[in-house]
């Protein structure tokens, strides 16, 4: 089991995760770009560094890289001499998009050491004022690996995820994390953000503003979000995000061209067509216990057995050992 991580980066993501894993009682060494945070992570039980090289020192056994992408050449070019000197200590993430990670890993001549994670938690806020243990309160963790992927190494990480942060996960590859992300989050946030865009530049925004109500309050949250954040995330994985707005634009142009024809018909069937997701999240809020069983995990295929569980609605909270997973069944689409 883990006994000590390593966070680098202290926003919003990476100083919440600390503070919850402080909490529930690991030990956590952090780095971040600048001291400000310093003073309350330390006053919270975080043994904060003044390097990278101090961090490794404390022989993490595994570092969790919270930084922003733009950051990654530089921060893995740092670590690469040291993880050398720390073999058993394992490098993850937090990114939005895994696939430009794992080819900066790799780049870095660090992909024997790497699984990839992406914690399904967040909010409109950045920094560290903003981090808060809660944020990770029942959250998902995308956790993707490839071929090479070690099974002890990806044990490591999902061990501190379910056991120490208290969460469950899902295994993808790269290619299937990042189109999924993209649909959920990427996509949504320029949609979000095209409509404050179309309210600001409206002549009566005035008075839509006064107008704005639960529902534009929840389709605008993450448009509050600070857009060079939004910006970067969304060129991040620009090739699936192109894909999904193209396909919404057809989708509401259809949509248009239909009001205009008075296609009552047509309409009807738009606003049916979302039924199975209406139906999902009616399971999911009904508050029922979720079934849970043991998953066996091969040696050889493992990767493709844990791909199949996420693919049928299946989630990871624990392990039994090394082989065996406990998985919650949920509701599926």
């Amino acid at each position: 089991m883990v006994d000590t991580v390593g966070i680098v980066g202290l926003g919003l993501i990476g100083g919440s995760l600390a503070r919850r894993l402080a909490q529930r009682g690991i030990r956590v060494v952090a780095w971040n770009h600048r001291p400000h945070p310093y003073a309350q992570a330390e006053a919270d039980g975080i043994y904060c560094k003044s390097t990278l090289a101090e961090l490794m020192s404390a022989e993490p056994d595994v570092v969790v890289l919270c930084n922003p992408l733009k950051a990654m050449p530089a921060i893995l070019a740092e670590l690469k001499p040291l993880l050398a000197k720390s073999p058993r200590t394992t490098l993850t993430d937090v990114g939005s998009v895994k696939g430009m990670v794992r080819d900066q890993v790799k780049a870095a001549g660090l992909g024997e050491c790497y699984v990839g994670a992406h914690p399904m938690a967040g909010n409109e806020l950045s920094g560290w004022q903003a981090a808060d243990p809660h944020l990770y309160d029942d959250a998902l963790w995308a956790v993707t690996v490839d071929e090479d992927t070690s099974y002890n190494r990806f044990y490591t990480v999902a061990a501190m995820i379910t056991h120490d942060v208290g969460n469950r996960i899902i295994v993808l590859d790269d290619e299937t994390h990042d189109k999924g992300a993209a649909m959920i989050s990427h996509m949504p946030h320029v949609v979000s953000t095209a409509l404050i865009n179309e309210l600001s530049a409206n002549p009566d925004r005035n008075v839509a503003a006064a107008l704005a109500a639960g529902c534009w309050r929840d389709m605008t949250r993450v448009a509050l979000t600070d857009p060079d954040r939004t910006r970067a995330m969304v060129e991040e994985d620009a090739l699936n995000v192109e894909v999904l707005l193209r396909r919404m634009a057809a989708r509401l142009t259809a949509v248009a061209d239909q009001l205009h024809d008075n296609d009552s018909d047509a309409l009807k069937e738009f606003f049916a067509a979302g039924n199975p997701f209406r139906r999902y999240k009616a399971a999911i809020n009904a508050g029922d216990a979720f079934n849970r069983q043991e998953l066996e995990i091969p040696e050889r295929g493992w990767q493709q057995t844990l791909l199949f569980s996420a693919r049928r609605g299946e989630a990871i909270t624990g392990f039994v050992n090394l082989q065996q997973a406990i998985i919650e069944l949920r509701p599926a689409i």
